[in-house]
Formats: C-alpha cells, structure tokens, sequence
C-alpha cells in the first residue's frame, strides 16, 4: 500500500492524495523560480511520505511561463521508489513530451475525454471553443479503442460553476458525463474513473457529496473519482471531507491537494487567491477522524514552510501555522508564556527561543 493510500476505513473510500503544489502552486507565482528549488521542495515533499506528486506540465511557455524548464526538471530528477511521478499535458504535443520522460514519469492515460462546461473558460484556458471541444472530444475514444484500452476516464471541467457563466446544475453535469460515459461504451471500453475539476471554486459540500452519490448510481463501472477542488472561497477541505462521508468502500476517492494551500488558475480571475486544499490540513483532518495516512505531518509542515520560502509569500495552510495535533512527547510545556503571533506559534517546530521574549503571567 502506497503511504497515502488509504484502503477503506471504517466504511469510508479508500483516499489517494495527490500533490500538485509544484504544478497547479507555481503555475500562478510569479517568474523566478530555479529549478533547483523546485526540486528542493520535492525532496521535501518525498520525505514527507507523500507517494503521487505532480511534478509539472508540458504546457505552452509563451502562457505558462513558470512550466517552460519541465524538461529540465525531469532530467535532475532522482526518482524515488514507491512515488509516483505525474504531470499535465492539454494536447497531443504535450503528450509526446510527457512520453519522452515515461519513466521517471507515470505513463499518461489516453484513454481519456473531458468536457468544458463554460465556452468563456475553455477559450482562455485552452484557445479552443466549445464547437471545436464537440467536434474532437471523440477522437481519443477512437484511438483507444484500435489501442485495445481495457477501460476509460471521463471527466468535466468548471464542473459547479464559473465566473462568466454562473453556476451549472448537477442535472448539466450528469449529461455531459453520461454522453462520455455512452460514447465509450459504444466503443466497448468501459468508464472507470471520473473526474471533476473546479478551477473557479465553485464547489459546495452539498453538491459536491451529491453529486458523487449520484454518479455511482448511474455510472456502475466507475469505482475511481477524482476531484479537483480549487479553495477561491474556503469550502474546499469541508467538499472533501462531504465526499469521503458520502462514500462507501468500493469507490476510490483521489483528492488533489497542494502544499500550503498553493495553486490556481492564471485565466479564472482570481489568480493566487483560487487556492488549493492545504495538503497539510487535509493529511490532518483524516488522521483526527481516524484515517491514517502514512504522512509525517511534521515533515509536510517543514515542506510548506520550504514552499512559503520559495514563493516569498504567506501560504494559506492552518497546521502549518499552528503545528499538527501535538501528542506524547510533543505535547506543549505548561510553563510557557502567553502566545500571541504567528511566529511564536512556531514554537512547535522551531523550539522556545521564539518565545523568549514573553513574559509568563503565572
């Protein structure tokens, strides 16, 4: 089992995280970033027990500028056993780059077709319309079938809404996945997995857990969801959390998350502030609820500080501020003094000299 595998646990899915701080996190900071600290934040990433780590994508550097050393990247790259490396690619010339580099990386799935729910969204995100998605989305289902793909990932864009277009109704969603989900069938290859991204962070626990209850009951091949959950109004970890509540065992549930709460998309409009689930606080909220994880959040915690380092700006993640839930010989010393700023709450990783300077009132 890999560490962040989670086989189901008291009736719950079984949880993979998936850490995508080093692509959807420094997609939208600001040039400058070397590729040595890049793969300094992935060793601290790594030796946080972290096992499905997007290391970048193999995009257009004209547009996505903070992506164009990819290559580079991958050519220092030590990889680990037992972590599987991933990236993203949005066309077949992404594609062939990311082949280039299977091994380290993960081979990419073909066997896979999405749908763009906002015409506004699919322009500056990807040059394309909403006619030109028609008229190609088919195309991959016909070249996994003369490949001999045993089964298929469907998946939605702008799934709960968008900035342009407003919000879209779980009706809405479910055609458009059920018009992937035939097409393949026809095919003969069936839909194991569906994913549901959400760059404009429009996602609500209540849609989100519905939404997912809906789907296993009329998709029955799917046993593999995928959710990718943009933080823009902070309900992302509660829509995680409603999901994993709304689930049994048989479904597998892959929650993308980003160190620090890092990440978001440079053409939704809300640039840095459409944050991702803090890895931190997710791998915290599963083990306070009894899922465990096989994380070292003490560790995650120093790699959010490592990406706060990096970026040269505060992240959004709670216990990387606060410290995990203290237990044995990490509880607090009752003579310490009053605690008042954020840099005194490091006292959990950085020792009492941050403190120093507090007088104790008792």
């Amino acid at each position: 089992m890999e560490l962040d595998e989670v086989a189901g646990h008291a009736g719950r899915p079984r949880i993979l995280i998936t850490e995508e701080g080093m692509r959807d996190g420094l997609q939208i900071e600001r040039l400058g970033v070397t590729v040595e600290q890049k793969l300094s934040l992935l060793e601290a990433l790594s030796d946080a027990g972290l096992s499905r780590i997007v290391v970048g994508s193999f995009v257009s550097p004209k547009w996505t500028p903070q992506m164009a050393d990819t290559d580079d990247l991958l050519e220092r790259l030590s990889p680990r056993p037992g972590i599987t490396y991933l990236a993203v690619a949005l066309n077949e010339r992404g594609y062939e780059r990311w082949r280039r580099w299977s091994p380290p990386l993960a081979p990419p799935d073909l066997a896979e077709t999405h749908l763009h729910l906002c015409g506004v969204f699919i322009k500056r995100n990807t040059n394309r319309t909403l006619e030109q998605q028609e008229v190609g989305w088919q195309a991959p289902i016909e070249r996994a079938r003369q490949a001999g793909a045993a089964s298929a990932t469907i998946g939605l864009s702008a799934a709960w809404g968008s900035n342009w277009s407003g919000p879209f109704t779980r009706e809405q969603r479910l055609a458009a996945l059920r018009r992937q989900y035939e097409a393949w069938a026809e095919a003969g290859i069936p839909v194991h997995r569906i994913l549901l991204a959400d760059p404009m962070g429009w996602n609500t626990p209540q849609a989100v857990a519905g939404d997912l209850q809906a789907i296993t009951r009329d998709f029955p091949t799917v046993s593999h969801l995928h959710l990718h959950l943009h933080n823009t109004r902070g309900m992302a970890l509660t829509s995680a959390y409603a999901a994993i509540m709304a689930l049994g065992p048989a479904i597998t549930l892959e929650i993308d998350t980003s160190i620090g709460g890092i990440g978001g998309c440079p053409y939704c409009g809300n640039g840095q502030a459409a944050g991702m689930i803090p890895t931190e606080d997710l791998a915290q909220l599963l083990e306070a609820t009894g899922i465990p994880t096989g994380i070292d959040l003490y560790a995650l915690v120093e790699a959010s500080h490592r990406a706060q380092q990096i970026v040269q700006r505060d992240l959004d993640g709670r216990v990387s501020k606060a410290g995990p839930l203290p237990s044995g010989a990490r509880l607090y010393d009752a003579g310490m003094p009053a605690i008042e700023t954020l840099s005194e709450a490091q006292h959990f990783r950085l020792g009492k000299d941050v403190y120093a300077s507090q007088r104790a009132p008792w």
